[in-house]
């Protein structure tokens, strides 16, 4: 039961998250929030020290993912067909060094993770956030072929 309840607050607050610009990330980042928590079943203490590190984990992979590597692709698009080799192998050493970044961020959360949790919840934390992200492309997968039955 508490699942299904989880499963259409999730579906509900998705959808309704998608209509809003800024309240739509405050609303997905809650969504994530509660997958997580639901997913760990974490202590009171183990709460309270995993997710300052958690939360500073996400905002780097965010700054990374967005800014850097959004950055570079939009780069990459926009001069595609005027890009010498030499700005070519720029960009890839780029590229390259932000994906570096986000395998060491990862890297860096494990090793916090093990004074705080378990490896098996460490385990089951990557699962959790490849279930939600999962779950939140089908939304947007569905949201958008509605759009376009619509049409």
């Amino acid at each position: 039961m508490k699942n299904i309840l989880t499963t259409l607050l999730f579906v509900s607050l998705t959808l309704t998250a998608f209509s809003q610009g800024k309240e739509k990330k405050e609303r997905i980042k809650a969504l994530k929030v509660a997958h997580i928590s639901e997913k760990l079943d974490l202590t009171e203490k183990e709460a309270q020290q995993f997710w300052p590190i958690y939360n500073a984990y996400d905002e780097n992979m965010e700054t990374l993912k967005r800014k850097k590597i959004r950055n570079i692709r939009h780069e990459i698009k926009r001069n595609y067909d005027t890009l010498t080799d030499e700005k070519a192998e720029e960009l890839l050493s780029r590229l390259a060094e932000a994906e570096n970044s986000i395998h060491n961020e990862r890297i860096k959360l494990a090793t916090k993770l093990k004074t705080i949790i378990s490896p098996k919840k460490t385990l089951l934390l990557k699962i959790a956030e490849e279930e939600f992200n999962r779950k939140l492309l089908e939304q947007i997968r569905r949201r958008h072929q509605g759009g376009k039955k619509k049409n």
